[in-house]
């Protein structure tokens, strides 16, 4: 089998940060002026319909691809690689099924799950022009979870950016025309938000012939039909021969089904989410249906700045499931020990210091970025920047437990987690006086829960228990010095520079690299990232080196 040369876990995330960045940066020129081009109003639609479509996606592409990875790679530190090969085109058959159930869903029932379901009746376009994008997404994530299996991150990267480029030009500009076809028109909003949202069809079928020509370049054996038989490359035990067919699909889905299961339910969250605050806002805070879609719509915006730390700790994630599996394979459980904790403070490193931003310089990023938005939105997202670092934590402490075969322990602390957001949400959300501010506030209070559940699960789980003083005093110092010359310099810079958006946008700018600078200096000086740490990424001996890192 022509086999791609692999990265260990740190260079498979490095790949796939860079990737993050692109993407991040496209993401910019898309979600943001897409807010401006649809207002708080049709903002609402979108995102609305956004979550209908991330739960599908989710239960199609949070655990599968996952499971792939894992018996990929496991078949691979044993050196199967027939069973590499099969295990992919069984998954490839089966992912596509699950994506045409879920397309035919989409596609068949916008308007009960627009108007039943989210209450805003508004979003069925949106939700109509999503369903190909499902089926595109399904088929993709199996030629992803190969290459990660066998650990090459390039691809995904690749892909994903190529992906979010076409959905962003694409996306734009069928909003921008369809709204203009529609001047005027009370279907102008519904129409323009369905117009944005097909650009992520557009965009997911660039991915998919993306990652069909990478693989018949690179992975060529897979382009021929399976022989069956046996391998000499694989280990000449009692199993000689692949698994069947059946046997593939049965362990994709023990192995993805807990984890798809869990990650839906934080979709099924963000959807119930959309559907609860719309019902509490009017039923129960007493505001119009068209109030409530503002309220809701500036939560959106804040939400989109929120989910970007996540952003760069899923790539993490992504890269350490096939290092900690493959580690197990072999037996080696203090190397699979390392990597979880060494993953949760590199995870420490990243997260808490876009949290604490986030949070610090609230109200200029809100008002730089979605100027005439509801003034509620800096409030948002000052809750949701500490929430923000909570989110990251799971996702890590998450992947090392489903990478150790515990995949059914995070479901457990996601219900938990869940309910608490619904139970929260529903009182908080229902007062006048508190609107909208319940939603983030569920959010804080549901991943400190999961958290702190899926901390006790590892310890239970890893044969060495990770040293918290190790993994957060660090970054947690570094960050709140951070805080502080960010809240000083910004504070500065708006009394010379005026608060106009421009003396905003510099005053910001001015204190985001201030902050950036004594984060970095203070980090190394705390050791939050050490020289062994730097020894992992690609060049990053040299910069330990330059920077004088013990």
């Amino acid at each position: 089998m022509a086999k791609t040369k692999g990265q260990n876990y740190m260079h498979g995330a490095a790949i796939l940060t860079v990737g993050v960045i692109i993407m991040k940066i496209l993401g910019f020129f898309y979600k943001i002026p897409l807010g401006n081009i649809l207002g708080d109003e049709g903002y609402s639609m979108f995102m609305g319909a956004y979550s209908i479509y991330y739960i599908f996606f989710t239960l199609a592409t949070a655990g599968l691809p996952v499971a792939l990875s894992r018996l990929v790679a496991e078949a691979d530190a044993n050196g199967r690689a027939k069973q590499e090969e099969k295990t992919f085109r069984v998954a490839l058959v089966t992912f596509t099924v699950i994506g045409l159930v879920f397309a035919l869903i989409m596609f068949c029932f916008p308007q009960w799950l627009a108007a039943s379901y989210l209450e805003n009746p508004d979003a069925a376009p949106s939700v109509r022009a999503m369903a190909p994008a499902i089926l595109l997404v399904c088929i993709v994530s199996a030629y992803r979870g190969y290459c990660q299996g066998n650990g090459n991150m390039l691809p995904t990267t690749v892909d994903e950016v190529l992906e979010v480029f076409f959905k962003v030009v694409s996306g734009l500009v069928i909003a921008v025309l369809v709204l203009r076809a529609y001047k005027g028109s009370p279907m102008a909003l519904p129409m323009g938000s369905a117009g944005a949202i097909f650009g992520v069809s557009i965009g997911s079928a660039v991915s998919l012939a993306y990652m069909i020509v990478y693989k018949h370049r690179h992975y060529s054996v897979l382009s021929a039909p399976y022989t069956g038989g046996i391998d000499p490359n694989d280990i000449p035990d009692d199993d000689e021969l692949v698994d069947p067919a059946m046997k593939i699909v049965k362990d994709i889905l023990s192995i993805g089904i807990p984890i798809a299961t869990g990650a839906c339910i934080m979709a099924l969250l963000n959807s119930v989410d959309s559907k609860l605050c719309m019902n509490r806002l009017q039923s129960a805070a007493g505001f119009s249906y068209r109030e409530a879609k503002v309220l809701y719509g500036v939560y959106g915006k804040a939400q989109t700045l929120f989910n970007l730390p996540a952003a760069f700790i899923t790539p993490l994630t992504i890269s350490i499931v096939p290092a900690i599996s493959g580690a197990l394979a072999k037996g080696d459980k203090k190397t699979a020990g390392t990597v979880s904790e060494d993953s949760l403070r590199i995870s420490a490193f990243l997260a808490i210091p876009m949290g604490v931003g986030l949070a610090v310089l609230a109200k200029p990023i809100m008002d730089v970025l979605y100027p005439g938005s509801h003034l509620a939105g800096a409030g948002l997202l000052q809750v949701m920047g500490v929430a923000s670092f909570f989110v990251c934590l799971v996702l890590m402490e998450n992947a090392i437990l489903q990478a150790s075969g515990r995949e059914k322990l995070t479901m457990v602390t996601l219900i938990t987690g869940g309910i608490i957001k619904i139970i929260i949400n529903w009182f908080l959300v229902a007062r006048r006086d508190i609107n909208i501010y319940g939603a983030p506030v569920g959010t804080l209070c549901s991943y400190c829960a999961m958290a702190a559940m899926d901390y006790v699960f590892m310890c239970r789980t890893l044969s060495s228990r990770p040293r918290l003083l190790r993994v957060f005093s660090g970054p947690l110092a570094a960050s709140a010095l951070m805080g502080l010359t960010a809240w000083g310099v910004y504070g500065l810079g708006t009394r010379l520079l005026g608060q106009g958006r421009i003396g905003t946008l510099l005053a910001m700018c001015a204190a985001i690299g201030a902050a950036v600078i004594v984060y970095l200096v203070t980090a190394i000086v705390f050791r939050a990232v050490t020289r062994e740490d730097m020894k992992l990424i690609p060049g990053g001996e040299k910069i330990a080196r330059i920077l004088h890192m013990r």
